[in-house]
Formats: structure tokens, C-alpha cells, sequence
């Protein structure tokens, strides 16, 4: 596998030949504005001491603070969490929001550590990262195996560093510690949206819509539920262990209530606190993406479609809630199949929306209710949704490309407002 983040590069070249962007700007968006690896000394429950390595990436400020989360995985390296932070500034541009991009991440394994272990980590994370964050500077929230409570961690830690109450800090955090209501479940609303959205566009029956969903994490079962409330049939669903088939459909609130009790992905049905087994096929991971469905939603990690399998995906429509799961080798070959791939930057940023909605809260000490959260979001992600859909249409584009071309837009129109050289060798 190369460079994700020259992989990401990539798909910058191709929405620029559609882009209104001045060439200068284009390059600096090819170069993170700051880079910062530290190491994290932790002393473990058993009195043995650990050190581990940690980065923070702050790709692009141009239209506000940079934006961006913090994740905890034993394959984080600062390729990645660079790929990671230029995707977040074309998705906070993509939705409108006053961000740039910001990612940052350490190199561990938190399903071998203890809870008090874990909180150690984060707080040291914060102390080695303290100078390089802040509410108008760099603002982390939650990702990959981070959560509010660690978010509550950092933002304390952060808060008795600088010796103030620093809320707007960090987002993500419980809602006692100044979170937004929404915020946990922004990411597969913002998600159902898209599809909500498409359905008007394409016209199709829930009911006759099969579903499959890579990754059970908290965005992809938030999305799943959505979408089997809204009647979809979501016949496969998948995590980190291996995946769970059944043709005629799963009783998603059954399957989240088990995942979330044991931790197991199991085909249960529950009548209230009763669980019982349900026939159920074992699939793969890698099985369930060539799934014969019409919606597949990979909500895992990164490159899990690549130039190998692309063509053998055979889903209709392809709904991106994990960032970068499909390459951009396996790109061409689904648009040749003629799949539709609502890109990362666009179906997942309901989660950076609310984050947004929440640093305002903070910022105001005013908060609103769940109905307004909830509102502020569907606007949103359906104003985004068509604009870009309509930029595809017009542009006879992918929906990736025309994603970054409407980012693209916004983020020039920012850079050249400062000057570029057209503007300064013309001097008429």
C-alpha cells in the first residue's frame, strides 16, 4: 500500500481541473501548515513504565480553526493522520462550516489497557500537546476508539494547564462537561440524510432497498437503525471480528443492544430484555463488501475497497461513513460498473457539524435543545447534499470530484482573498 496521503492528493488533482482555484492555492493545500510527534511516558497499572508515540497534523487554517479528531489504533502513523486532517478541511468546507483541518492520533492498542491506563494516556497526550491546541487554534474531537469520556479527560487536563475553564477546547465531551445533545449519534444522521436525500432523487421504495454495513461502531449502528426504522432491509452488518448475514433482513435494535451489552456482533432477536439466537450466515469482512445488495456502507477503516476488489463490489450505491475506505485506483472501476459513491467528505461530516454546533454552544454558554441539533443538522446535510449532487450533474462528474470541487471553491476563494500572485503582479 503508498502514501494514503498522496492517495489523497490525488483525488485534490482531479477536482481541480473542475475547481475555481487559483494554482498557488492548490499548492498549499498540498503541504500541512503544522506537524507535531510526541512520545507519551504512561505508567502502567503493574508499575512498569510505556512510552507511546502520538501526532497532531494541522493541515489548513485558511477559514478558521483547524477541526479534527483524535484516535487511538496500533496502525496510526503520521501518513495517516495527514491524509486524515486534509480530508477534514475539505469536509468542513464541503458542509460550509468556519473550520480547517486538524487530525491527530496515537500509536496503541486501548483494548489491552485499563481504564485508569487509559486515562493516564490521554492526559499525557494533552500535556505533550497543550501549546499546539486551543479554541481558536486546533480544536480535537472523538475518533477511532476514543469517546466522550476520554474527551472529558483531555479537556479537564487541557483546562488545568492553562488554569481557565476551556470548554470549547475539545468536542465530543459529555454532555455535563458542556456537549451537545446529538453529538453522538451526528455522524449516521448525517449519513441517513444523504440517503434520505437520494431516495428523492432516484425515487426508489425503502422496503426494496437492501443494506449492508461494514463496521458497527458507533457510526455505522446509528445509520443502520435509521435506516430499518425507515423500513431498508439491512440483511448483513459487520465488525472488527467478522460479519453476520441474513437475507431477509436483521432487527438492527436487537443486534445493537447485544453489541453494545457484550461486545459481540451475534444474530439475535430481543422481545425486551429476552434475547434469542437467530439463523444467520458468517461472512468476512471482505465478503461482505461484494455483497449482491444496493447499498453497501462501509463505516469501518480506511482502503477497504481497493483496485483488487472494486470489481466485484456489485452495490448500486456506496455510502461512505468511515473516512477513505475506497482508493483511488478502485475509484474508476465502481463509477464504471455505475455505482454512486456518496464520498467521505460529504456523508460523514454530520459529525463535524454537530462538533461545530457544539464549540458555538460553548463559545455562547447557550445551548439548544436535541430538536434544534437535530434541525440545524438535516438543513445542513440536505443544503450540502444537493448542491454537490447538482455540481455532479452539471460538471458530469463523480460525486467525490464534485465534493471537492465544492470545497475546492470555498477554500480558494479564502486563500486568494489574501492575495495571490494574479492579484499582485496586476498591478492596473
Amino acid at each position: 500500500m503508498g502514501s494514503i496521503f498522496d492517495d489523497a492528493l490525488r483525488r485534490l488533482d482531479v477536482a481541480a481541473e473542475h475547481a475555481d482555484i487559483d494554482a498557488e492555492a492548490l499548492e498549499r493545500l498540498r503541504h500541512p501548515k503544522a506537524m507535531l510527534q510526541v512520545s507519551i511516558p504512561v505508567r502502567m497499572d503493574d508499575g512498569s513504565l510505556q512510552v507511546f508515540e502520538g501526532y497532531r497534523v494541522r493541515h489548513d487554517d485558511t477559514r478558521g480553526p483547524a477541526k479534527g479528531g483524535i484516535r487511538y489504533h496500533p496502525n496510526v502513523d503520521l501518513d495517516e493522520i495527514k491524509a486524515l486532517a486534509f480530508w477534514m478541511t475539505c469536509k468542513c468546507a464541503v458542509v460550509g462550516i468556519p473550520f480547517g483541518g486538524a487530525k491527530g492520533g496515537v500509536v496503541v492498542d486501548p483494548k489491552k489497557m485499563s481504564r485508569l491506563e487509559l486515562e493516564r494516556l490521554s492526559r499525557g497526550f494533552i500535556q505533550a500537546i497543550a501549546d499546539f491546541i486551543g479554541p481558536d487554534t486546533d480544536i480535537p474531537a472523538p475518533d477511532v476508539y476514543t469517546n466522550a469520556r476520554i474527551m472529558g479527560w483531555m479537556m479537564e487536563e487541557y483546562s488545568k494547564i492553562t488554569r481557565r475553564h476551556t470548554p470549547a477546547v475539545i468536542t465530543g465531551k459529555p454532555i455535563p462537561l458542556g456537549g451537545s445533545l446529538g453529538r453522538d449519534t451526528a455522524t449516521g444522521r448525517g449519513a441517513y440524510h444523504c440517503v434520505q436525500e437520494l431516495e428523492k432523487r432516484r425515487g426508489w421504495k425503502p422496503t426494496n432497498m437492501r443494506v449492508a454495513v461494514q463496521g458497527f461502531g458507533n457510526g455505522g449502528q446509528v445509520v443502520a437503525q435509521h435506516l430499518h426504522a425507515a423500513g431498508y432491509k439491512v440483511v448483513a452488518v459487520s465488525d472488527s471480528k467478522g460479519g453476520i448475514y441474513k437475507a431477509e433482513g436483521f432487527d438492527i435494535p436487537s443486534l445493537i443492544h447485544v453489541k453494545n451489552e457484550t461486545r459481540n456482533l451475534e444474530a439475535v432477536y430481543c422481545d425486551g430484555s429476552l434475547c434469542e439466537a437467530v439463523k444467520a450466515d458468517q461472512l468476512t469482512n471482505e465478503e461482505l463488501l461484494e455483497l449482491d445488495v444496493d447499498i453497501l456502507i462501509p463505516a469501518a477503516l480506511e482502503n477497504q475497497i481497493t483496485a483488487e476488489n472494486a470489481k466485484r463490489v456489485r452495490a448500486s450505491v456506496i455510502i461512505e461513513v468511515a473516512n477513505g475506505p475506497t482508493t483511488s485506483e478502485a475509484e474508476p472501476i465502481l463509477e464504471e460498473h455505475g455505482s454512486l459513491v456518496v464520498p467521505d467528505i460529504l456523508a460523514n461530516a454530520g459529525g463535524v457539524t454537530v462538533s461545530y454546533f457544539e464549540w458555538v454552544q460553548n463559545r455562547q454558554g447557550l445551548y439548544w435543545t436535541l430538536e434544534e441539533v437535530q434541525q440545524r443538522l438535516k438543513e445542513v446535510m440536505q443544503r450540502e447534499f444537493n448542491a454537490v449532487y447538482n455540481l455532479m450533474e452539471e460538471k458530469q462528474i463523480g460525486m467525490r470530484s464534485a465534493a471537492y470541487v465544492h470545497a475546492l471553491n470555498r477554500i480558494g476563494a479564502a486563500l486568494e482573498a489574501r492575495g495571490t500572485q494574479r492579484y499582485f503582479q496586476d498591478n492596473t
